[in-house]
């Protein structure tokens, strides 16, 4: 982005984040498998239906408990 200098060093800060402030990757996958659960119980595809409750169950309790230990901590 900037011309390096000879003998001068460009140093770049990279912002600290919190733990919360991440990329919601828990969350909103849940909600990806949430709809599509949606949708394939109306389609009639109760297979798919069931199994994508079920793995947003498991995202919203992880994402439960890693906001319960970040806050914690």
């Amino acid at each position: 982005m900037f011309p390096q200098l000879p003998g001068v060093a460009i140093a770049t800060v990279a912002p600290a984040l919190s733990p919360l402030q991440g990329g919601g990757g828990f969350l909103s996958l849940a909600i990806l498998f949430f709809v599509l659960a949606l949708v394939a119980a109306l389609v009639g595809a109760r297979g798919i239906a069931g199994l994508s409750m079920e793995i947003a169950k498991w995202l919203i309790l992880i994402f439960l408990v890693l906001a319960v230990i970040s806050l914690l901590l």
